[in-house]
């Protein structure tokens, strides 16, 4: 006899197993929308045979369910382009964030322009609504059936598994190898787009051949993909790479690939953030410091970066010692306070870094200021007693909180990670940082999530995840709270009794990356930055050359005050000039005709609230002046 119970309780016995989908219909639960279900938790097809549990349906509008049917989706391209392409060969095809891809060994080369007839295959496949099944054979008995089929690439993952059986999926004449879920027909795919190709390595290794990526997306409903299709839309629009070099900020040059170039509008923004950073770490008790670009190999080892992070750094030689180019800024933070005897009457003792920091990333991830390889990384490390951990948490949640939201208007998320699987230190000091973290947390009224597994090697943290303008999320601050680097470089102070203790390191950051921070504002704003971080505050605007006298004096005034003025003295109509500055997301013009140069009046115009009337010299500064500026 086998039980099956629904989420709400209600029960079904039948004689024997039967597949979760008849299970779910006898319980009374229609199956529309569902595209899988957890049996006792755990996730299964809806085809799959089950001997009773307690069943729960997973809606493909669900976050878990989305993932189920991109992956489906991705199963469904590659049989779409296994007919176009007879002779191509499937390397992996994984569901991903907002999407799918799937990595390809075309026998010729694909472009954009083959996406549309592959899409066509798609939805012939999707109107023949084929019945998706799970098999499960011998390791054998597979490797046979990829080998006859010449794809190369399953077989290399095939004689990785430990196992003697591996399961597969099949929809008419495709079959591949996967673990599952899957939607129990391909006519439940009929919302999905195609969106761009891109190369990758064979399993993110440089060494191995280069396959093309398709990427694409699948949802539910078509307004859904409708909806996320014009945010990608608006996204491309708001590219900081775009954007950036229509507004002159700033350029990736051939000859440094991941190392940008600022040119002055946009180190204006990059010293407008810095200014702004400095004045509030200040006024939060920090000390700022620099430490060397380039220190001793012997310190990385100690730190533990050269066994967890080595592939990602550059070395050099000096001297014939070896030397590494730092890609953090702790283990120099460290030595400066070893430098000095510290008391228990020093801490907490919070300490602020502008570093310049460099990691190798590979070329296929660089993306503009997203992604580079030399960055300056806004660090503070903060050494405390264990008492105190939780109020200099707590101060650090405040500052998130106010840079994020009252500062750039961001609202945010916040994730606690917690031990990874290649974790440095004793599992009882991991256990009390974690709980430290929940604990304070939890007393400043923060919500959060947990993202199991994702601390970094030495110690768990607190994610902030901002949330732009357009519904995207970026991971910008992070704290972490360490007690295993104090152990490493015995690091300690000295204690009211006289004896040496061990201080806790709280490593932080806010914008996390400043270029990267940059790239978020610039997509965030669309550019349109506001009044205080704008690289041109005001651009004066001369009807004819003769005004042009009457303009330098109101530029003049305009920088007496602080602004960031420029003049446009082209020979151009007022209207062309306008246009211009609005194209240039430039906050205020200041038109000057006869009438402004008789008077001594200016008429103002702002980019979002259009013409402002005619104002005094006076009235105009009061209102510049009244634009927010971070204190």
């Amino acid at each position: 006899m086998a039980v099956f119970v629904s989420a709400s309780g209600d029960r079904y016995e039948s004689s024997g197993p039967i597949s979760v989908g008849e299970a779910l219909k006898a319980l009374g639960v229609s199956l529309d929308g569902v595209v899988a279900a957890r049996v006792d938790g755990v996730l299964v097809d809806l085809g799959a045979n089950v001997e009773g549990g307690q069943l729960e349906p997973v809606l493909g509008s669900s976050e878990e369910g989305l993932d189920i049917l991109r992956h489906s989706a991705s199963h469904l391209m590659a049989q779409a382009v296994m007919r176009l392409f007879p002779g191509a060969k499937l390397g992996i095809g994984p569901s991903i964030k907002d999407g799918f891809y799937y990595d390809i060994l075309f026998p010729s080369q694909v472009t954009d322009e083959d996406l549309p007839r592959i899409e066509e295959e798609m939805m012939r496949i999707v109107r023949d609504d084929l019945p998706v099944e799970r098999l499960v054979m011998g390791r054998d008995e597979a490797l046979e059936l990829f080998r006859s089929r010449g794809e190369d690439f399953k077989l290399e993952l095939i004689s990785e598994i430990q196992d003697d059986t591996v399961s597969l999926y099949r929809q008419g004449e495709f079959v591949d190898l996967c673990r599952g879920p899957h939607v129990p027909r391909t006519g439940m795919l009929k919302h999905v787009k195609l969106l761009s190709l891109a190369g990758a390595y064979w399993r993110g290794d440089e060494k191995n051949v280069m396959l093309t990526r398709i990427y694409g997306t699948a949802f539910m409903d078509g307004e859904s993909l409708g909806a996320y299709l014009n945010r990608l839309e608006e996204a491309r629009q708001r590219d900081h790479r775009k954007i950036g070099r229509e507004m002159d900020l700033f350029s990736i040059q051939p000859e440094g690939p991941g190392f940008p170039f600022f040119h002055p509008k946009g180190m204006v923004i990059l010293n407008e953030l810095v200014d702004f950073w400095k004045r509030e770490h200040k006024r939060r008790g920090y000390n700022e410091i620099r430490t060397p670009l380039i220190l001793d190999r012997s310190l990385w080892e100690r730190s533990g970066h050269w066994d967890h992070y080595r592939d990602n750094m550059y070395f050099t030689s000096i001297d014939d010692r070896p030397f590494a180019i730092k890609p953090m800024n702790c283990p120099g933070g460290i030595l400066v306070f070893k430098s000095s005897t510290r008391s228990y009457r020093d801490l907490p003792l919070r300490m602020s870094e502008l570093g310049v920091v460099h990691r190798h990333e590979r070329s296929g991830v660089l993306h503009g200021l997203m992604r580079v390889r030399c960055f300056t990384q806004d660090d503070a490390h903060i050494y405390c007693t264990p008492d105190q951990v939780g109020d200099e948490i707590a101060g650090v949640i405040d500052l998130m909180k106010y840079v994020y939201s009252q500062v750039f208007g961001f609202n945010y998320r916040v994730e606690l990670s917690t031990r990874p699987d290649n974790y440095m230190g004793s599992l009882e000091l991991w256990n009390l940082a974690e709980e430290k973290l929940k604990q304070t947390l939890e007393a400043t009224g923060t919500d959060y999530k947990i993202n199991p597994g994702d601390g970094a090697f030495y110690g768990p943290k607190i994610d902030f995840h901002l949330e732009d303008s357009i519904g995207r999320t970026w991971q910008c601050g992070t704290i972490q709270l360490d007690f295993q680097m104090p152990e490493k470089f015995d690091v300690s102070y000295v204690g009211a009794d006289g004896a040496d203790h061990r201080p806790v390191m709280i490593h932080r950051t806010v914008f996390g990356s400043l270029e990267r921070f940059l790239g978020i504002l610039i997509e965030h704003y669309a550019g349109a930055f506001p009044f205080w971080l704008a690289p041109v505050q005001v651009r004066v605007l001369p009807v004819k050359p003769e005004f042009e006298d009457r303009s330098r004096q109101v530029e003049a005034a305009l920088k007496s005050w602080g602004v960031r003025v420029e003049v446009d003295v082209r020979d151009e109509k007022l209207g062309k000039k306008i246009r211009d500055a609005q194209l240039s997301k430039v906050p205020y013009m200041i038109v000057i005709g006869a009438k402004e140069a008789e008077t001594g009046d200016v008429s103002v115009r702002h980019r979002s609230d259009g013409d402002l009337g005619t104002m005094s010299m006076d009235a105009l500064r009061d209102r510049l002046q009244g634009e927010f500026k971070p204190s």
